[in-house]
């Protein structure tokens, strides 16, 4: 589907998707991909929903993760987002929304990321919109069809 839009050239944007690929300012993508509104597009190591670990959402968010404070139940105040990190990660799951795991996305909710599941058309659109608007979105995208 051919996405049009009216939006900064300079930013990232989704113009188009098919069950093989994703387009990002008119480049086909033929794997899964993780990218902001600047930046690169960066291939995202997934090839399957049940292949995202909490690990693999903290790589798209661009975030680094941290190993467990094992001193943490100690302090009440909840761990602050990082000031690079975006607001909300938009996660395409294919051709069919799929929830993730609480297990696998709390660890971005206990920084104050949001986390949102859905298909991969659901998403690129989503992301357009939140991007034009100027938010801190991050997108994950898995093309519609499983990769071989």
């Amino acid at each position: 589907m051919q996405l049009q839009s009216e939006s900064n050239p300079a930013l990232n944007t989704v113009t188009a998707y098919g069950k093989d690929y994703i387009e990002i300012n008119t480049v086909v993508y033929r794997h899964a991909v993780c990218f902001g509104p600047e930046g690169d597009i960066r291939r995202w190591e997934v090839g399957a929903v049940d292949d995202i670990s909490a690990d693999a959402l903290h790589r798209a968010a661009g975030l680094a993760q941290a190993a467990p404070d094992p001193m943490a139940f100690l302090d009440d105040t909840p761990a602050a987002r990082p000031p690079d990190a975006p607001e909300v990660l938009l996660v395409g799951t294919g051709s069919s929304q799929r929830l993730l795991a609480p297990r696998v996305v709390q660890g971005l909710l206990d920084l104050g990321i949001g986390v949102e599941a859905m298909s991969t058309q659901a998403a690129a659109r989503t992301y357009n919109i939140l991007m034009a608007e100027g938010r801190r979105v991050v997108a994950a995208l898995l093309p519609l069809e499983p990769m071989q």
